[in-house]
């Protein structure tokens, strides 16, 4: 229950109606797409100022009042999630863009604008924002960067990190920076900006972003091919990167395939039926690239690597060939599934698939499992399908052993534990595998130094 003070000093900041204390607003801003905790935040709030959100942090350490920052909502693994009576500071008023220069080719944007919003104007200016994932339609800026957001074409455009030249954050003690302010060049110590990307809201709030944007690209080609077995996907990838560029290579299980097939009403894209199926993209400059991925495919049939494939000839083909991928996650939700979000380095991938593969036929021989991810980066994401006869307390409780088993692994192998989707509550006891004591103890630090009073998403990262 918020302090009726609060109440009356938060309203006096925002507005009356910008003050949201019913159930259903508590519920829908309160939770992401994690489904393992209710939402139970004591309010609501929407600043759509810096100088508003400076003024709710303040009053936040005032009173020792814990603050979740809200985006999109879109995220996987607890991060935006208020459980134990946060306030929850939802960034949706700062939606506009606020300025364009198209001699640097940025774009200064509020932390509400949603990430399609930003990419149909980059386009309608002749330029590119190149980070793009399923969640684009919806997901906010300052979400993704407050999560380093990844997605499909990585390996070609990076992560969100690889385009943020500006930042405009309220830090915990309730400061106004402005970090790097758009300069590509500006070697003057400690650059603060990235401690904030990635930083999932437990350093402060990001309110306005100035990011980089590219010169466009020609229409892809995108591939899809029938793959033979797991293990096989890494030679096919090694062998298209060697003739070509590829601005994306994707996998999926026959499972996944399946279940968007029947639950979106896609066609399917071939006869063949196999147990994964790449999607690569790439630019055909001209017919000597098409013909060249043309010899590589043939090649990969001749090994048995692939048993059969589709290329677009269409603007419209490709994108049906994309949905195939892009809405496994979408689909995959009613299913309530266990998600691991893991990475490795391509060049250890297939003894680490090997091992990994052998792990969950061991410890799920009764469960469903549905395999994706964006292989061309190294990240997997293995989901376990909840049955209809466990139910979600019996589910995770069978799932959460396994996770120790998958972070030794990780651990084994150099790799992350949270490859693009953050730590926040669900991996933060797994956090070990991929961070050395040493490192955790500068984050505290750093938390200590920058949140002083530990108002921003407390218990998110690390307790």
């Amino acid at each position: 229950m918020l302090p009726a003070l609060i109440r009356d000093q938060l309203t006096s900041i925002v507005g009356e109606t910008r003050l949201l204390l019913g159930s259903d607003d508590l519920q829908r801003y309160g939770i992401d797409r994690t489904t393992l905790w209710q939402a139970a935040p004591c309010a609501v709030v929407l600043p759509a100022t810096v100088e508003e959100v400076r003024a709710i942090v303040l009053l936040a350490r005032e009173h020792g009042l814990a603050i979740v920052p809200s985006g999109g909502r879109t995220g996987l693994s607890g991060g935006a999630v208020a459980k134990d009576g946060e306030l929850v500071v939802a960034m949706d008023r700062f939606d506009k863009i606020l300025e364009f220069n198209p001699l640097d080719r940025s774009i200064t944007v509020g932390a509400g604008v949603v990430t399609a919003q930003l990419q149909q104007f980059a386009g309608r200016q002749g330029l590119l924002y190149g980070v793009d994932f399923a969640s684009s339609g919806s997901s906010q800026i300052g979400g993704n960067i407050a999560t380093n957001a990844g997605g499909i074409r990585v390996i070609k455009y990076g992560m969100t990190r690889d385009w943020v030249i500006g930042l405009k954050v309220v830090t915990g003690a309730g400061e106004i920076l402005e970090l790097n302010k758009g300069l590509a060049k500006n070697n003057t110590g400690y650059d603060l900006r990235h401690l904030f990307i990635g930083s999932e809201g437990t350093l402060g709030i990001i309110c306005e972003a100035t990011i980089q944007l590219a010169r466009p690209t020609l229409q892809a080609s995108v591939m899809l091919l029938a793959v033979n077995e797991f293990a096989v996907i890494v030679d096919v990838l090694q062998h298209f990167s060697a003739g070509l560029e590829l601005s994306a290579f994707e996998f999926f299980s026959q499972s996944a395939l399946e279940k968007v097939i029947a639950h979106r009403g896609h066609a399917a894209p071939f006869q063949a039926v196999a147990p994964f199926y790449a999607l690569l993209e790439f630019e055909p400059v001209d017919q000597a690239v098409v013909d060249k991925a043309m010899q590589l495919f043939q090649h990969c049939v001749d090994q048995g690597w692939v048993l059969d494939g589709v290329i677009s000839h269409s603007v419209a083909q490709a994108q049906n060939l994309w949905k195939l991928r892009e809405d496994i996650s979408e689909t995959l939700w009613r299913w309530q599934p266990y998600k691991n979000d893991i990475s490795v380095r391509i060049s250890r991938m297939p003894d680490f698939i090997f091992q990994i593969d052998q792990l969950v036929a061991r410890q799920y021989p009764d469960f469903e499992v549905v395999w994706y991810g964006h292989i061309g980066d190294g990240n997997l994401h293995l989901n376990i399908l909840k049955p209809e006869c466990l139910s979600l307390d019996q589910f995770q409780a069978k799932c959460v052993n396994v996770s120790n088993e998958i972070g030794q692994l990780l651990a084994a192998c150099g790799g992350s534990v949270s490859a693009e989707h953050g730590v926040g509550l669900l991996k933060k006891n797994y956090l070990h595998y991929s961070r050395s004591a040493a490192e955790i103890a500068i984050m505290r630090g750093i938390k200590s130094t920058i949140d002083p009073d530990q108002v921003m998403n407390p218990g998110k990262l690390f307790d």
